[in-house]
């Protein structure tokens, strides 16, 4: 019997909501769902129960594995939907099914496996928080695959190696992939040292710390990493007292520029580079800032105004927190939700799940996620060009190739 799509969504809820009150006490629940998923044939009804536990047991690590649950592990692993396969995997995890965690091991490492299965694979092992994933992950580091993700995902494990594997590698990554290590090594003291010293030896550009990583550092709070910013960088400041002042010359700067003051495609250029991390504009960007599209671009006292100050008004929505991790990490983002035993946190390049066991405190900061100092890293021209195309009232094309 086929059940209503109204009805598949009530179950995929009601399985949730039941597994998110269970915790570690509903063996004998979690087992009759076993039972269950090993006795309809129906992969829709299936698909549903394994979303709902999936769902309802998100952040849970090492629960007790149901009585039942090895049948459906050898039944539905082997499923020809992609998606059971994966749900069952991912649970398995959770249940501490070592015959998962190899699975997903050689899925992960397989490089003539698709892409998106050796991702899906890797975020399954951190989420299980896999004690062997540190060394695969370093492994990996030369896998322009799975490069990005592994990156992001070496900022969970604090091991002496992963700095210089990062570096070795820095040359040869895309600009996207390079913010990605940046912020890894920006969210440890002991990955920061190695990376103000590979500035300051010029095997890292000096520009590639923008001012959002800059900040990230000072969040460490570490008096040799602040001497190294201030050697490398110089001072930063994080209020002007005077923002008509500040105003009126970048917009004097601004119009040395003539008539038509930048040029919008090398301006899109840099926007990329320094801003579209965290805001969307026309049809790209990111979205731990507000979507500046519809906003008041045209009037560059606000352009300025917003870009200078960004800490003036901060909805609350926008505000940073700092969560600390009780081995040494800090993650700079906006705390977005918490799911079950889990802390949702928007970070600049990613959407990181931190295990509240894991975390030591969170400090909400008086700032937004915007640093102040963006334009102090760019030139005189990039800045023309920037301002001139987010003043623009639509897209334009980026540089033609070597222009």
């Amino acid at each position: 019997m086929k059940i209503p799509y109204f009805g598949r969504l009530a179950l995929a809820g009601a399985v949730a909501m039941t597994c998110g009150q269970l915790g570690l006490r509903g063996a004998d629940s979690l087992s009759r769902l076993a039972g269950v998923l090993s006795e309809t044939t129906d992969p829709q009804v299936r698909l549903d129960i394994l979303r709902g536990m999936s769902a309802g047991l998100r952040g849970q690590q090492r629960l007790p594995m149901p009585a039942g649950w090895a049948g459906v592990e050898a039944r539905l692993g082997a499923s020809p939907n992609a998606d059971i396969r994966t749900l069952v995997q991912t649970l398995s995890l959770t249940f501490g099914s070592e015959g998962a965690v190899q699975a997903l091991r050689q899925v992960a490492t397989d490089s003539k496996a698709a892409a998106d299965a050796r991702k899906i694979a890797l975020d399954s092992l951190l989420a299980a928080r896999d004690p062997g994933l540190v060394g695969l992950l370093q492994g990996l580091v030369s896998d322009p695959a799975v490069r990005a993700q592994v990156l992001r995902h070496l900022a969970s494990f604090d091991d002496p190696k992963t700095p210089d594997l990062i570096l070795a590698e820095y040359g040869k990554l895309s600009v996207g992939e390079r913010r990605d290590a940046l912020n890894t090594l920006a969210s440890r003291v002991g990955y920061a040292r190695p990376l103000l010293t590979a500035v300051a030896a010029g095997k890292v550009p000096r520009t590639d710390l923008t001012a959002d990583l800059i900040r990230q550092l000072r969040n460490l709070k570490n008096g040799d990493i602040n001497g190294q910013i201030t050697a490398v960088w110089g001072v930063m400041k994080d209020t002007s007292p005077d923002m008509t002042k500040e105003v009126e010359k970048y917009k004097a700067l601004y119009w040395k520029g003539g008539s038509t003051p930048g040029d919008a495609p090398r301006g899109r250029v840099v926007f990329n580079q320094v801003c579209a991390q965290c805001h969307h504009l026309f049809d790209f960007g990111g979205a731990v800032g507000p979507d500046i599209t519809g906003s008041n671009r045209s009037d560059l006292d606000y352009l300025l105004q917003n870009i200078l100050y960004p800490n003036a008004v901060i909805p609350n929505e926008y505000r940073q927190s700092l969560v600390e991790t009780k081995d040494g990490r800090v993650v700079s983002g906006i705390v977005k939700a918490t799911e079950g035993n889990t802390l949702v946190v928007q970070t600049a390049n990613a959407l990181e799940r931190i295990p509240q066991a894991e975390v030591a405190k969170v400090d909400q900061a008086e700032n937004s996620m915007m640093p102040e100092g963006l334009l102090l890293q760019l030139q005189e021209p990039q800045i023309r060009d920037l301002l001139y195309y987010l003043g623009r009232p639509g897209q334009v094309p980026l540089p033609a190739e070597g222009k």
